[in-house]
């Protein structure tokens, strides 16, 4: 098991002021940090790579798609260039030394057509993660589709439709991407949907019903965990929460409140409170 944090939480580009939070999450105890990729220079992901090794941080990533690329348009020359998008994302990806992918890449984020997924849809989506994942394989990324809550997204709600779609894009570096904060509004019982998703889970967020500090909200946490365990799930944890400090973070996120007195507290009890999780329901850990 691997412990993370979403970089989010401080800033949606990477830059030199994000250096002392950083050597923060090692002291902490972080294993690594989720990065964000919405920057295609592949020169400065070649600088951050040497400097997250520099301070002993692994790496996973994080991307969402734009409307421009969305891969289920009915538009041949969007879908190109929704491929064309997802390959330097994964060139990016291999070049900061990310493992993981997590994200929802199967449809673009906050578009919506007024119903749910049609048929052609669908299959445009499961054609192009197929696609995207074939390109990620030789350099051992993994992609994980995130299942995302019916208000931002219409394709993956439920990890019902998740195991659906990740079975028919059948490629062993393609696998689910859970978040507890979507689970929370959209699955009726969360151990169950995991139970069910088994070992197609390839990553998890740590995130609280309301995007605060995990643990201080009503996530089904004890189920949550149980469940991993039962599934033998080993890979990341990783904690997402978002402030209303940044305003184009807050704007994307629906954060208008203050959630926490600082991120320095989410990372520090949002560590402490993986660890006791892991602890109570992982006990050969």
């Amino acid at each position: 098991m691997k412990y993370g944090m979403n970089l989010m939480l401080w800033a949606d580009q990477m830059h030199d002021g994000l250096l002392p939070a950083l050597a923060s999450l090692k002291a902490i105890g972080y294993d690594g940090v989720e990065v964000p990729v919405f920057d295609l220079d592949l020169a400065r992901w070649t600088t951050w790579a040497r400097r997250l090794d520099d301070l002993g941080l692994l790496r996973t990533a994080n991307h969402v798609i734009a409307p421009e690329f969305d891969p289920v348009s009915p538009d041949p020359l969007v879908q190109a260039r929704a491929f064309e998008h997802m390959q330097r994302v994964v060139d990016c990806c291999v070049e900061v030394g990310a493992t993981v992918l997590a994200g929802p890449h199967q449809i673009a984020l906050g578009v919506f057509s007024g119903q749910g997924p049609t048929d052609a849809e669908w299959a445009r989506s499961v054609a192009h993660i197929r696609r995207v994942a074939e390109y990620a394989a030789p350099a051992g990324l993994v992609l994980t589709e995130e299942v995302v809550n019916r208000f931002e997204l219409y394709l993956l709600n439920t990890m019902e439709q998740a195991i659906r779609f990740i079975d028919q894009v059948d490629m062993p570096n393609c696998l689910i991407h859970l978040d507890t904060f979507h689970a929370n509004i959209e699955e009726k019982r969360p151990g169950e949907s995991i139970r069910a998703a088994g070992r197609r889970i390839g990553y998890v967020h740590i995130s609280e019903n309301d995007r605060g500090v995990p643990g201080s909200g009503h996530v089904a946490w004890d189920a949550t965990f149980e469940a991993l365990q039962a599934v033998g799930y080993d890979g990341w944890l990783t904690v997402e929460s978002f402030g209303n400090a940044l305003p184009n973070l807050a704007a994307a996120t629906k954060i208008w409140r203050p959630l926490f007195d600082s991120p320095d507290q989410v990372a520090r009890e949002g560590y402490a409170f993986m660890q006791r999780q892991v602890a109570e329901h992982f006990p050969a850990r």
